[in-house]
């Protein structure tokens, strides 16, 4: 599993990243950045809320 973000629709709200911080992750500037590669199978439930939980459906699993 994979998961792409949609930079023109996300807001960088954090969400993500406060349900899964190992794999997404703000900076000091509010940029959203994400793990490269494929989602480690011990975090694929968390990315799946993650994406499941993004207010601006920036999110989706590959």
């Amino acid at each position: 599993m994979k998961v792409s973000v949609d930079f023109d629709q996300c807001e960088a709200n954090g969400i993500c990243a406060g349900i899964a911080p190992d794999v997404f992750e703000l900076d000091d500037e509010d940029m959203l950045h994400v793990a490269e590669g494929e989602v480690a199978p011990d975090q694929e439930t968390a990315v799946a809320d993650a994406v499941a939980q993004c207010p601006k459906a920036a999110l989706r699993l590959l």
